[in-house]
């Protein structure tokens, strides 16, 4: 295992190497008391600081990140094992989604007046108090600025409980907030395993839960909450089908195919995982695939060249290891790569599996690592139906020249978002999130802002005339 989490300590492991990172105490119950007392005698405060003050917080923060980027970025890629590149991309978009709320959060939260009976009637959007944000190490910075951003310029304080492989990054983002200026138990990072987070959520200090991670943790959360009646967003894993029509743009497709396929080497709840390929187009993409996913250069995630790296962890790339296997016991063929590297670290081959069909592991289950399966579909209505036959629905692709058509295929894909001829990302303007067991509730845009808000009514009287009619008041 990559991370060991004993009684009192996490040791995290280069992915790179195996070799140990660093060890981390784990919080005892004083600490997580004191942090959880701190959080909500912070909320009052930063609730009436306004705007203007919270605005200013996340634009030093902006400036924090870009000025940091490459020291931040080598920080993740020691710790989870993103090429150098994409993980200083990834400090700068935390960097975009806190300019974005420091600047729109004012007008999006603005009090939205209705007419009715009353003198005056308004909603108003008021944050909730301390929500636990639970995030995984796949994008250590991101989910959490996704996050942290709406939901801290909102008036509401966080709690953090970060992945344990990424402990290093969790403290870090906790001392960036420090370092600009945020006020103490605005925001906290909770150094906990997973088993006490139970006792945590049922706090009655804990308003709301936010949690990005697996199947399995989503439902263990939403359960603990939903006992305490409590407020969560879950966004969960994916099996995105990236659906490519014979009218498409073959070339451009297979490009940004080996781009949503092996970003971040797989690990991507929104990674292009199932290529669903008309039949009339299928040969021809998947040799253009083929050969663009061959050019991919793996190895060491600090030099810059590198575009494919280790996986997180030892337990994954056995994991997919074992997926690709059994998907080819069933049938499938190997287009491209289909075993582990030869060398230290936990390196995975860039892998293509052709031929896969509904029935086997790659096509039924989320594959968390760099292998991509295609399959064939008849036509275009064939193609949805194959796209909408899995448990999960968070995002997807669909490649077409008819953008008409492509519009009405896609309100059919069966996802939180599609992507018509451009590669599924996560962007600070527009909502994310996902249907079935993609989870559930919004982050980004005007929509996740408002997930952990009191949507409240005002209403002042005295009525001005006669009410619409109404059901009797409860």
């Amino acid at each position: 295992m990559s991370t060991s989490v004993a009684s009192t300590v996490i040791r995290t492991v280069d992915p790179a190497s195996g070799g140990t990172l660093a060890e981390y105490p784990l919080d005892g119950a004083e600490r997580i008391e004191g942090a959880l007392a701190r959080a909500a005698a912070a909320f009052p405060s930063w609730r009436d600081a306004g705007f203007p003050r919270r605005s200013a917080l996340f634009a030093k923060i902006s400036a924090y990140l870009r000025a940091h980027k490459t020291e931040l970025g080598t920080l993740i890629t020691k710790e989870m094992g993103k090429p150098l590149v994409e993980a200083e991309a990834e400090v700068e978009k935390c960097a975009t989604g806190c300019d974005y709320y420091a600047k729109h959060a004012v007008e999006i939260l603005a009090d939205e007046h209705v007419r009715s009976n009353a003198a005056e009637s308004y909603v108003s959007f008021n944050p909730l108090g301390v929500v636990l944000a639970i995030m995984p190490w796949n994008f250590p910075f991101w989910q959490v600025f996704r996050f942290a951003a709406p939901g801290l310029m909102a008036g509401n304080v966080a709690v953090l409980k970060h992945a344990a492989n990424v402990t290093g990054c969790a403290l870090e983002i906790e001392r960036i907030f420090t370092r600009c200026g945020a006020p103490e138990g605005v925001f906290t990072t909770l150094v906990v395993p997973g088993k006490d987070m139970e006792s945590i959520v049922a706090d009655p200090r804990v308003a709301a839960v936010t949690l990005t991670g697996s199947e399995a943790a989503g439902g263990a959360v939403a359960s603990a909450a939903g006992k305490q009646i409590k407020k969560t967003v879950l966004e969960l894993g994916g099996s995105d089908a990236f659906i490519v029509l014979a009218d498409a743009d073959l070339d451009a497709a297979a490009a940004t195919a080996v781009k949503a396929r092996f970003q971040n080497t797989g690990q991507s709840c929104i990674a292009a995982k199932r290529f669903i390929v008309e039949a009339a187009a299928y040969d021809a993409f998947l040799q253009k695939f083929v050969a663009a996913a061959r050019n991919l250069v793996v190895g060491d995630p600090l030099e810059r060249g590198t575009q494919v790296g280790p996986l997180a962890r030892e337990d994954l790339r056995d994991a997919i290891a074992e997926q690709v296997r059994e998907t080819v016991a069933g049938g499938a063929r190997v287009a491209l790569g289909g075993s582990a590297l030869d060398r230290p670290g936990f390196f995975y081959a860039p892998t293509i599996l052709a031929d896969v069909e509904p029935s086997m592991v790659a096509f039924r289950d989320e594959t968390f690592g760099p292998a991509a399966a295609v399959i064939r579909a008849r036509d275009a209505e064939h193609a949805v139906e194959l796209a909408n036959d899995s448990s999960f629905g968070l995002g997807g692709n669909l490649w077409t020249r008819d953008i008409a058509r492509g519009r009405a295929l896609a309100r059919r894909i069966e996802t939180g978002a599609v992507f018509i001829n451009g590669m599924t990302a996560s962007d600070p303007r527009l909502p994310f999130g996902g249907v079935k067991k993609s989870g559930y509730g919004r982050e980004l845009s005007h929509y996740g802002i408002k997930e952990f808000v009191n949507i409240q009514t005002i209403w002042i009287g005295p009525a001005q005339g006669a009410a619409s009619p109404a059901p009797p008041a409860e």
